[in-house]
């Protein structure tokens, strides 16, 4: 992999001088993201390699895989251990933040599974009264 463009550091906007405008805004941003929250899902269960990261979860590319995994050693969520073996052995583990946080996933996947035809029972009714709203408002005898 090139070695341009895997820093996890990131530029700061400065919102009027002030670089901790949103604190929580930016942790919030970081941890939402569905490779982190993956992770995290996956790490918290046992301490796993790259490559078994890489078939659990889905869609993610080696790269964002990579990256994904630096910032949330970046941010104290994960620990990287590496070990002296040939070929090195390299594994990722939960920290005591992350598993609090992996328990605030659960519950909130929780909600989710509860709430699943409630949500979809609201987003039908929405539907159906926006479409009737633009069918009032359409002028008579205009094509469709």
């Amino acid at each position: 992999m090139s070695q341009r463009n895997t820093g996890v550091t990131d530029q700061v906007a400065k919102v009027g001088g002030d670089e901790d405008a949103c604190p929580v805004r930016e942790v919030l941003d970081r941890i939402s993201g569905k490779w982190s929250i993956q992770i995290v899902l996956a790490a918290a269960e046992k301490p796993v390699r790259f490559t078994e990261l890489e078939r659990t979860i889905p869609g993610i590319s080696r790269r964002m895989l990579t990256l994904t995994l630096r910032s949330l050693e970046r941010d104290g969520l994960l620990v990287r251990t590496v070990y002296p073996t040939v070929p090195a052995k390299v594994v990722y583990s939960v920290t005591d933040s992350a598993r609090e946080l992996h328990d605030a996933f659960v519950t909130l996947m929780d909600w989710a599974e509860r709430n699943r035809s409630f949500v979809t029972a609201a987003r039908a009714a929405y539907d159906s009264a926006a479409l009737a709203a633009a069918q009032e408002e359409e002028p008579a005898g205009a094509a469709r």
